[in-house]
């Protein structure tokens, strides 16, 4: 099977490397140093299972790289344009693309970019980040995949990858409800996100504080909402199924657009609160949280380091 990984960051470069420790074909798409270091020394994992593949095949142009059975999409939301635009070669009549970054509107970018038929769902768990280039530094023992055709169908292509992940020791599922998955993600996601971001601490503090844990409840409480004017039939007690998680969790555990804020980094705050406002108002749902968190960050969504 013949795997695309455009972009090769915490979350590509791990399960790229799973997939291709298993046999898979798998070509990384990649920059800069992290670009260098993988042609030089190839792909560092390490953590609770180090891994290191010596050689891969890995470059900063997809179009060498030939049409793909699958283009796994994992680049940073504000990316996803360019990437879309470079990976058009990589994605064949046949080509499988499945998006596994933050988020729902992703999946109506690559609709609007692809035949709706080559898209599939996705859904990615790993906690991990570019230690050095050329090395993935996974933090914690969770690792899990889910993907599905949007239409419910468990279809060859679908069952072929999952063949590929667990033969590289990928956690991974065929869904057939892959919709609610995204969006159940997505509500812990942007009440994570939102909450440590604004509020610069961890989870922690957060949820053991009582006027800061009602304004994550409430949070989520919107994304829910919005969720079910979509038509996604979110469990009747979903919020107390993402409290409970929100409360077994490290306490120590913060969000990836927290450390892009501490480093100066965009944020995805637009695709993430500022989603939920987005479709939330598609539909008449108010979302002032989520709008609150929007607007706080708004002066720091495009990063210090591009002003």
């Amino acid at each position: 099977m013949r795997i695309a990984i455009m972009g090769s960051g915490g979350l590509g470069g791990y399960f790229g490397a799973k997939l291709a420790k298993g046999g898979a074909d798998v070509t990384f798409i990649a920059r800069g140093q992290h670009l260098d270091a993988m042609r030089r020394a190839g792909l560092r994992i390490e953590g609770p299972e180090p891994l290191h593949l010596r050689e891969v095949q890995a470059t900063d142009q997809p179009a060498e790289a030939g049409v793909m059975d699958v283009v796994m999409l994992g680049v940073k939301l504000w990316d996803t344009e360019q990437a879309i635009a470079q990976m058009r070669p990589m994605v064949g009549p046949d080509t499988a693309v499945i998006s596994f970054q933050n988020g729902v509107l992703k999946d109506q970018y690559l609709r609007a970019a692809f035949d709706a038929k080559q898209v599939m769902g996705g859904v990615g768990y790993v906690a991990t980040t570019i230690a050095a280039p050329g090395v993935i530094q996974q933090t914690g023992p969770m690792q899990r995949l889910l993907f599905g055709e949007f239409d419910g169908k468990c279809s060859a292509r679908g069952e072929a990858l999952l063949a590929a992940c667990l033969a590289g020791g990928i956690n991974a599922e065929l869904s057939t409800e892959i919709q609610r998955e995204i969006w159940q993600k997505y509500v812990f996601l942007v009440g994570l996100s939102g909450t440590t971001t604004t509020m610069r601490r961890t989870i922690g503090p957060i949820r053991s504080h009582p006027q800061t844990r009602a304004f994550l409840e409430d949070v989520m409480r919107e994304v829910i909402a919005v969720a079910r004017a979509h038509g996604v039939a979110l469990p009747e007690d979903y919020l107390a199924s993402a409290m409970q998680r929100a409360d077994t969790v490290s306490p120590d555990m913060t969000s990836s657009m927290h450390h892009d804020l501490e480093r100066g980094n965009p944020l995805e705050v637009r695709w993430l609160s500022g989603g939920v406002v987005e479709l939330g108002r598609e539909k008449g749902v108010a979302t002032p949280c989520n709008r609150a968190i929007a607007d706080i960050l708004a002066l720091h969504a495009d990063g210090a380091r591009r002003g």
